[in-house]
C-alpha cells in the first residue's frame, strides 16, 4: 500500500516576504543574548556574581564542562573476582544494538560452571550512538558506559583507538568528570561495584 504526504505550503503575506520585520526580530534575539551575557560576565570580572553565568565560552582544554554521574559515556566490561569477563556472550547487547557497532565471537568456556564466554569483543565507537540499550539489555551486567570518558577525537578515523576490544574494555578504569583518577583501586581488575570517590 502507497502512502501520501500532502505537504502544505504556508502562505506569507505581504510583511513577512519582504523579511524586515523577521529580520529585526532576530536581530533583537541576538541583542538581548549578547547584551545579558555581557552584563552577567562584566559582574562576574567586577567581583559582583560568583558565577560567570549565562552563555559564556569554556576554555577547552584547560576548563572541561563537569561530567554528570549519570551520564553514558565509553564501555567498559565488568570482571568476576578471577578476572575473567562476566560476559557469557549471550549476544543480547549485540542483537539490540540499534547501530550494529558490537560485535561478538562466543567460545566454549574451560570452566564448567560457565557455558560460554566471548573469544572476541570488539565496539565501533565511530558508530555507536550511546544509546545505553546494551547496557540495560545485559543480564549479567556486564557491559558498564560509566567510565566518564567523552573525549573520542582522533586523527585518523580509521585509527585503531575507535574500535575497543576486549582487552580494552575489560581493563577500562572508571574516571571521574574526564579526568584520570583511578579512584583509589590498586589494581585494574574491578569487583563489579559503584566506588564513591572522596576529592
Amino acid at each position: 500500500m502507497e502512502k501520501k504526504v500532502i505537504v502544505k505550503e504556508a502562505k506569507l503575506d505581504f510583511v513577512q516576504k519582504l523579511y524586515v520585520w523577521e529580520l529585526f526580530k532576530g536581530i533583537c534575539i541576538t541583542g538581548a543574548h549578547f547584551v545579558k551575557n555581557l552584563v552577567s560576565l562584566l559582574a562576574f570580572t567586577f567581583k559582583l556574581r560568583k558565577d560567570r553565568g549565562g552563555v559564556v565560552t569554556i576554555y577547552y582544554p584547560e576548563e572541561r564542562r563537569p561530567v554528570p554521574t549519570v551520564s553514558r559515556t565509553r564501555h567498559r566490561l565488568m570482571q568476576r573476582d578471577d578476572g575473567s569477563p562476566k560476559c557469557v556472550a549471550c549476544m543480547m547487547c549485540e542483537t539490540i544494538c540499534p547501530c550494529y557497532c558490537i560485535h561478538i565471537e562466543p567460545a566454549e568456556s574451560p570452566d564448567p560452571a560457565i557455558e560460554k564466554y566471548p573469544a572476541r569483543f570488539e565496539i565501533d565507537i565511530l558508530r555507536c550512538c550511546f544509546c545505553g540499550l546494551c547496557a540495560e539489555a545485559c543480564p549479567e551486567d556486564a557491559i558498564r558506559m560509566d567510565t566518564g570518558v567523552v573525549e573520542f577525537s582522533v586523527y585518523d578515523r580509521f585509527s585503531s583507538e575507535n574500535y575497543l576490544d576486549k582487552e580494552y574494555l575489560l581493563n577500562s578504569i572508571p574516571r571521574l568528570s574526564g579526568h584520570p583518577r583511578h579512584h583509589g583501586w590498586e589494581t585494574d581488575k574491578y569487583p563489579g561495584e559503584t566506588v564513591e570517590v572522596s576529592k
